[in-house]
């Protein structure tokens, strides 16, 4: 399945990409799946949206379908079929805190 994801910008300049991605993922698709291609694919993203030990998402990181949050759901829980599909796209956001 090719899945497109959407990187924050500082995440997309490390990567050294412009816009999206396109990776291939095995199925199921899950956020752990895109997850594990994406740092396949961009191995200097590795740390970066989720905890290299723990591989949980790291604070400050959402994950974004259909503009809906999927941040809390399980990370072995299947995507949308549009997502698996490459139709919807797959958000990484750098989400951000102040007082």
């Amino acid at each position: 399945m090719i899945v497109r994801v959407v990187l924050p910008t500082h995440l997309r300049t490390l990567a050294r990409v412009t816009s999206s991605v396109e990776l291939e993922v095995s199925e199921p698709v899950t956020q752990k799946s895109v997850l594990d291609s994406l740092e396949a694919a961009y191995p200097m993203l590795r740390g970066t949206v989720r905890d290299p030990a723990t591989k949980m998402r790291r604070p400050f990181i959402r994950f974004y379908v259909f503009d809906q949050d999927f941040s809390d759901e399980p990370l072995d829980s299947p995507l949308p079929a549009e997502v698996a599909a490459g139709k919807e796209l797959f958000r990484i956001v750098g989400a951000m805190a102040g007082g």
